[in-house]
């Protein structure tokens, strides 16, 4: 029998098979993200179907969903809203902007200005907005979905850390196989019919989260799945073994940035996650080893040393769980 996570997950890749090929593990680490209520940066060069991902996502997770496409020009008002005079009431009224969505698709999010990506700092972390001394809720499941390539630097905002620490996790999508990239080819090309391709970009629908989509994707089956992962027991030497990750990551030479108590926390909540979806009761090390390298990288800033030698925030990554003693 299986659990709710379980049937979260199965449920998400088959929303997701028709769409998009060869991106298995991606949907894994969405899940993560999705059951422990978290945010989720996308990177990767152009064209490997990032913001496709995002969007299959948002339709099957149901719920409103709204799409921002970053650009120099985008100002703050632009996504949270602003007061217009309403002459029928003689009064300002607020005009919610698209931030006011379940689900947030931030496309190219390092091409907006730093005050435009600022203004996302309080929604994520705190779900609400604040335009003229008053406080806007978000919908309770606010997820931001943002999306960036990190090869093309010409008229681009890096974001700050500050902003990347609100990211749960990180989604490296690299190219796809030979095979699973024939399979776009034959799905998207007309090659094998020389018909009409299907439209490689799903319908902008949004039905009510109540309201199941096709893979059977609920609310319910949401809520099910996040009250499992809650479940999971979390022992107090697991727990420990998690902040001597943190501690060492702020120790180490080549870099100047460590894991935040922050990103310890999502290290933790990734883990329950992944232990759940494995049909276990308790997380183990080799949950929270499978949880790092998506919670980690983006958190690490290396020092310029580290740079000029060639170091990576994965492969530091990887070192330090190495290094630091697993629990018995």
């Amino acid at each position: 029998m299986t659990s709710a996570l379980e049937d979260l997950e199965q449920s998400l890749q088959r929303a997701l098979a028709d769409t998009v090929i060869g991106m298995d593990s991606a949907i894994y680490a969405l899940t993560i993200a999705i059951v422990a209520r978290g945010h989720v940066l996308i990177q990767g060069a152009p064209g490997l179907g990032k913001t496709l991902l995002s969007k299959t996502l948002a339709v099957a997770l149901g719920g409103s969903f709204k799409r921002i496409q970053g650009t120099a020009d985008l100002m703050p008002s632009d996504i949270i809203g602003v007061h217009v005079f309403d002459t029928a009431r003689s009064a300002f009224v607020f005009r919610p902007g698209p931030l006011f969505a379940d689900v947030l698709l931030f496309d190219e999010i390092n091409r907006a200005g730093p005050k435009t990506q600022s203004a996302l700092l309080e929604a994520m972390e705190e779900r609400q907005v604040s335009v003229e001394r008053r406080n806007y809720p978000l919908p309770a499941g606010f997820l931001v979905i943002a999306t960036q390539n990190p090869r093309d630097f010409e008229g681009t905002y890096p974001l700050p850390e500050s902003q990347l620490d609100r990211f749960m996790l990180r989604i490296d999508l690299s190219y796809p196989t030979r095979e699973h990239e024939l399979q776009v080819l034959q799905r998207y090309g007309e090659i094998a019919s020389g018909g009409a391709s299907p439209s490689a970009t799903p319908s902008p629908a949004t039905p009510s989260p109540a309201t199941a989509t096709g893979a059977g994707v609920t609310a319910e089956l949401l809520a099910a799945a996040q009250r499992a992962a809650d479940a999971v027991h979390v022992a107090p030497t697991l727990a420990a073994y998690v902040l001597d990750i943190a501690k060492a990551s702020r120790e180490q030479t080549q870099l100047t940035l460590g894991l935040s108590t922050r990103g310890a926390l999502a290290l933790l909540r990734a883990a329950r996650v992944c232990a759940g979806l494995r049909g276990a009761q308790f997380v183990s090390p080799d949950d929270v080893k499978l949880a790092a390298p998506l919670v980690i990288p983006h958190r690490l800033m290396l020092a310029s040393e580290a740079l000029l030698e060639g170091a990576t925030e994965l492969a530091v990554t990887q070192r330090l769980l190495d290094q630091v003693p697993v629990p018995r």
